[in-house]
C-alpha cells in the first residue's frame, strides 16, 4: 500500500467497498510504521481482510549496524525477492539524516563506488524508499528531517518513481519532509537534470563532478562517455537559471589521481561564477578498489585555491566508516558481506 498515493489509495477502498474515512486511517497508520494488525482504530475483521488481500509495503530489517566512532547505524534491507539494500541514518545537530536508496544496484559503474561492483538487478518503487524512513523512524522512535538519496543506485534512472517520492515524503499526510530538506544526487544523468529542472521542486541537487578532464572523467565515470562535462555543466547552469537554486557538485578526493592543483584549477575554470558550492569528500575505502584518500595537506590546498577564486567549498564530515556506512560504501549485498 505504500505504492498507493493518497488519491490512489482512496480509489483502493472504494473498489474494495470501504468507507472513504478508511483510507485515511490505513495511511496515516502505514506512515507510522503500522502492520494491519496494529491498526486498532479498524474492526479485527477489517484488519484480518487487509492482511489478506493486501501488503503495507513496509520493509524487514535484516541487520542494522551501529558505529562506535559517532551515532551513525547502518540498515540492512530485505526486499523480499532476493535483494537486498541498504541505507543510513545520520545524526547532526539539527537532528536525524538518512541517505536512502534508489535501486537495488547500480548500472553506472563508477570506479570509486562500491554500489556498482555487484551489478544492476532493479528499481525500487515509491513504496520500499519510503519504507526505509518510516522503518527507521519506528525502529529508533525518532522523526528524521532530512533526506538524501545519495545511497544505491542513480536517482535519475528510477526517475518517476524517484519523483513521485518526492511529493509522497512531502506530503502532509506522508512523511511532511520539507522539499528544502530532500537532496538528490546524480552522477551526471543530463536528461534526468533537465526534467527536473521543470519540476522546479524546491530540493537540493547534487552532482558528482570527481574530475575536470574529461578521458580521466570518463575512466572514474563512464557516464561521462554519454554526456561529457560540457554538457554536464551546461545542464546544471540552465538548472540554476531555471530554479534559482545552488547546485552542490560533489568531488571525492582520491591521492594521486584528481587531487593535484591543476585539478582544481580548471573546476575552478568550470564553475566560477555558478550558484554553487563544491562538497569535497576524501575517498573511503572500498573492499576491491585500490584507492586512497589524499592526504590532509594536499585537501587544504585544493580547498584554498578553489575559495581564493571566491567558490564556496565544504568538506563532508565523516559518519560511519567502521561500518561501511560512508560516502561510496553501500552496496547490493548479502548479510554475510554487511561488514
Amino acid at each position: 500500500m505504500l505504492d498507493l498515493t493518497e488519491e490512489e489509495l482512496s480509489d483502493y477502498t472504494k473498489k474494495n467497498n470501504l468507507p472513504a474515512f478508511r483510507a485515511k486511517q490505513i495511511r496515516k497508520w502505514i506512515f507510522e510504521g503500522a502492520l494491519f494488525d496494529e491498526m486498532t482504530n479498524l474492526p479485527i475483521s477489517l484488519r484480518d481482510s487487509l492482511s489478506k488481500i493486501s501488503h503495507t509495503g513496509l520493509l524487514k530489517i535484516e541487520q542494522k549496524l551501529q558505529s562506535e566512532l559517532d551515532e551513525t547505524c547502518k540498515y540492512l534491507f530485505n526486499l523480499g525477492d532476493g535483494n537486498m539494500i541498504e541505507s543510513v541514518l545520520m545524526k547532526y545537530k539539527y537532528g536525524y539524516s538518512v541517505c536512502i536508496s534508489s535501486q537495488a544496484g547500480c548500472r553506472m559503474m563508477c570506479s570509486f563506488c562500491a554500489s556498482s561492483k555487484l551489478g544492476f538487478s532493479r528499481n525500487l518503487s515509491v513504496g520500499e524508499m519510503l519504507s526505509q524512513i518510516i522503518t527507521i523512524n519506528k525502529d529508533k522512535n525518532i522523526r528524521i528531517g532530512n533526506v538524501v538519496i545519495m545511497g544505491i543506485g542513480e536517482p535519475m534512472d528510477n526517475y518517476d518513481n524517484v519523483i513521485k517520492f518526492l511529493h509522497e515524503a512531502q506530503n502532509p499526510t506522508g512523511l511532511g519532509i520539507s522539499y528544502r530538506r530532500i537532496s538528490l544526487s546524480t552522477c551526471g544523468v543530463v536528461p534526468g537534470i533537465e526534467k527536473l529542472m521543470i519540476e522546479d521542486l524546491p530540493i537540493t541537487l547534487s552532482v558528482s563532478l570527481h574530475s575536470p578532464f574529461n578521458e580521466q572523467r570518463s575512466q572514474m565515470m563512464p557516464i561521462n562517455n554519454k554526456y561529457d562535462i560540457a554538457q554536464l555543466i551546461g545542464a546544471c547552469k540552465r538548472y540554476i537559471q531555471k530554479t534559482g537554486r545552488r547546485i552542490t557538485f560533489e568531488y571525492a578526493m582520491i591521492a594521486g589521481v584528481n587531487d593535484t592543483p591543476s585539478h582544481a584549477m580548471h573546476i575552478m575554470e568550470l564553475i566560477q561564477g555558478m550558484l554553487c558550492h563544491v562538497n569535497l569528500i576524501p575517498v573511503n575505502s572500498v573492499k576491491g578498489i585500490d584507492y586512497t584518500r589524499s592526504s590532509k595537506k594536499d585537501l587544504e590546498i585544493f580547498t584554498n585555491i578553489l575559495q581564493g577564486k571566491g567558490i564556496e567549498v565544504t568538506v563532508r564530515r565523516e559518519l560511519g566508516r567502521d561500518i561501511a556506512a560512508a560516502c561510496g560504501q553501500l552496496r547490493r549485498q548479502s548479510k554475510e558481506e554487511s561488514v
